[in-house]
Parts: structure tokens; sequence; C-alpha cells
């Protein structure tokens, strides 16, 4: 629609002050920045221009101010709380383990300023690992221990240092997407490691692995299946099984533990 059949429409548009007066508007900026909240209603009402351009129909009042109320409820603070009954205690949707108001206490003390990544003895720079480097081998019995952000990346660090351009064996159920669209056959590949899958999608025996290790092998990669469970006919080979093979024929065992327990929650 153009020219002047178009303006009766044009000029039935609201202004932008007509749109902030009404109460779901007015509302809204108590909590919001009025000059952004204003930003949205005039994206709002260029939009519905271009709508009567190209032959449309003009928006009511009402609409207008439904389609500002929509984007900018999205400004609202998230994550918001909410109840687990899924019975899943470490749900990595629901944001994985509760804090402890000790935990919460600490985030608060940590949220100045704070010896982050600094070494207070040498006055120096130091390295923000050293802070949970010590309580993660003592809670691990572990030699060393190193923070990533996520469970992939972990996955990908270990296998690009330790084992690029080596065979790695993964039971062919254990090649799962592990969160975030990282699928373990495509983290392999990046990290120039050579997959090696044995076995089936529900029955992979300690005896696929042992046919498996050559003088090419580089490690066992046993990944945790997160939330995907077969049922019914299946077999695979346990931690301490792979451990003792690893041992026995002289390659690594690396372990995709997932969100991390420690403990076997089963019982709770």
């Amino acid at each position: 629609m153009g020219g002047d059949s178009a303006e009766p429409l044009f000029r039935s548009l609201p202004s932008v002050d007509r749109v902030l007066r009404t109460d779901p508007i007015a509302g809204l900026t108590n909590g919001q920045s009025p000059a952004a909240v204003a930003r949205v209603v005039r994206r709002v009402l260029e939009e519905s221009r271009v709508c009567i351009r190209q032959g449309k129909e003009a928006p009511t009042l009402e609409r207008i101010v439904a389609a500002v109320a929509e984007r900018v409820a999205g400004w609202e603070p998230h994550p918001r709380r909410v109840i687990n009954a899924t019975g899943v205690i470490l749900h990595t949707n629901l944001g994985r383990a509760p804090l402890s108001s000790d935990a919460l206490q600490a985030i608060v003390g940590a949220s100045a300023y704070s010896d982050l990544e600094y070494d207070l003895e040498d006055g120096r720079r130091g390295s923000r690992q050293q802070h949970v480097r010590l309580l993660l081998q003592a809670l691990l019995d572990a030699e060393a221990s190193h923070v990533t952000v996520n469970s992939a990346s972990a996955v990908l660090l270990m296998l690009t240092a330790l084992v690029k351009g080596r065979e790695v064996i993964v039971s062919r159920g254990q090649a799962v997407e592990i969160g975030g669209g990282f699928r373990i056959p495509e983290i392999l590949r990046q990290s120039g490691a050579l997959l090696v899958e044995v076995g089936t999608t529900n029955r992979t025996r300690l005896a696929d692995y042992v046919e498996a290790v050559s003088d090419r092998t580089g490690a066992i990669l046993h990944v945790h299946p997160s939330n995907f469970h077969v049922v019914g006919f299946t077999e695979e080979a346990s931690l301490a099984e792979l451990a003792s093979l690893a041992g026995d024929r002289n390659v690594l065992l690396l372990s995709d533990n997932g969100s991390g327990a420690l403990y076997d929650t089963v019982r709770f």
C-alpha cells in the first residue's frame, strides 16, 4: 500500500508518548530504564509502519502495547528459582548442585577486590587455579588438577594434550552427545586423536577393549552417559576393569565424569 491511501493508517498509529502512558507499559518503566523501554516502543512503531507499507493492516494500540510488553518481559532477571521434583539430584538443566549457605557467603566475600590472580607472598601475578588446586588434589587423592569451564572443554584439553595423533578406544554405547551440541566423535576429531569404536550400543565387554588395544593406542576413554540410558539387554565394562586393563597395557585411561558426582547418589 502506498501513496495517499496509506496516510490514514500511518496517522492511526499511536505516538511514543501515548504507548508509554498506557497502564501496562507505565508499569514496566517502574522497574526498567524508561529510555530503554522508549527505544522498544519506537522500534515496534517502526515495524508497524513497515507492515503498512507492505499493504498490511495497521496494528491496534493493544497489539502494539502487547508487543512492547513481550519484549521488555525478556529483560527480567534470570535464571529464576525452581523446585527440582525430577528425582535427579545433580540435574544438568537445573543448575547441577545447589550452593550451600557457606558457598554463598564465600561468593559474597569474593565479589569485591580479591587475590584471585595475585600472589600476596611474592607480590606478583599468580594463578587463579591455585585456589582450588590443593583442595581438589586432597579431595580426589590426585597428583595434580586443572579446572576448565565445562566437561566438554576438559575432554578436548586432555585429548589434545595427551593423545593427539594416537588411537583412543571408546565404547559405541558411550559415543554420545554430552550437552551443548558437543559430540564425543567430533571432539576426538578436533583434538587430533583417532577414534576406535568397540562393542555395540547396548553391550560392550571388557574383551572388546582388550582386543582393540594395540601399539597405536594412546588411551581408553570412558564417558559418563549423563541422562542417556540403554535398558534391557545391556552390558558394559566397569571403570575399575578399564583401569586395570590400562595399567596392564601401559595406556592412559581418560574418564569424562559428567557433572562430577564423586559419590553414588542412588542411595539418596
